[in-house]
């Protein structure tokens, strides 16, 4: 069996996810205190909170190595990165090509980046989603693994189109793992 380490900086939700799948989860990583971890210390996972500073004094390089030891440390197969909002060195996907999974919650190559909800709103879609695809150091790149579709309703707020979206990855997202997990 793989190891899989999950990677989280917020509410832990597709943690939740890929825990009631039953997916064995060696690892959860994360870049800052959060629900996450909670989620993990209480299942009996191992957890390893690498904290990043923000503004001009982050060192990127730096950071990823300390994450790669990590890895290292935990013998890790596969990486799911879930919510995980820092941007890692390019180093880390020449390292480990195809074997770091990202979920964002738009159809790509459409709406990149940590603001595609918003940016489906503003570009007045009438279809968005969510995407899992192997990531690369391009920010939102790499083949794309699996997707799902979601209907922009007209009283859709940000908050209403994420929610539905994040129902979609929840669902989507163990399904790709476990697929990635075969031997």
């Amino acid at each position: 069996m793989k190891n899989l380490a999950v990677f989280v900086s917020g509410t832990g939700t597709i943690l939740e996810a890929i825990l009631r799948d039953n997916i064995p989860v060696a690892l959860v990583l994360a870049d800052r205190k959060c629900r996450g971890l909670e989620i993990a210390k209480a299942a009996g996972i191992p957890t390893e909170l690498v904290e990043r500073t923000f503004g001009k004094g982050f060192n990127r390089e730096e950071y990823t190595r300390r994450i790669f030891r990590i890895l290292l440390d935990h013998e890790i197969d596969l990486i799911a990165m879930a919510g995980f909002m820092t941007i890692l060195a390019p180093f880390l996907f020449k390292e480990w090509p195809g074997i770091i999974l990202n979920t964002h919650p738009s159809l790509l190559p459409a709406f990149k980046g940590d603001n595609a909800v918003r940016d489906a709103l503003n570009h007045g879609v009438k279809v968005t989603g969510c995407t899992i695809h192997r990531a690369t150091a391009k920010l939102d790149e790499g083949s794309i693994l699996a997707q799902a579709s979601v209907p922009v309703l007209p009283e859709d707020t940000r908050n209403t189109l994420h929610e539905r979206i994040k129902r979609k990855e929840r669902a989507l997202y163990p399904r790709v793992i476990k697929q990635m997990l075969k031997p």
